[in-house]
């Protein structure tokens, strides 16, 4: 969810730019910007920092799982390369 403390600042900024012979309906102006600011945010496909942060995390411990992975995979295919024991029977001495 988008902070709205900064949608309001923005929006009595965006109201303070108005010209004099206008600020009569300034209050009326502001809630105008206000609501297009909100409705163009929420078009946008955008998360809050908390979200972020947790896939942020979600996706370094999968990183680490994958690397753990890889690492016993490379152990597997380094025992199975050793040379296996030859197929000819031993001969009696």
């Amino acid at each position: 969810m988008i902070d709205l403390t900064h949608i309001d600042e923005l929006a009595r900024r965006l109201s303070g730019l108005v010209p004099p012979g206008l600020r009569e309906s300034r209050e009326e102006l502001q809630e105008n910007f206000k609501a297009v600011l909100q409705s163009g945010l929420a078009k946008l496909d955008l998360v809050t920092r908390e979200e972020f942060d947790v896939q942020r995390a979600v996706l370094l411990r999968t990183r680490e799982k994958l690397e753990a992975l890889e690492a016993q995979v490379r152990q597997l295919e380094a025992g199975n390369a050793a040379p296996a024991p030859s197929d000819t029977p031993a001969q009696p001495h």
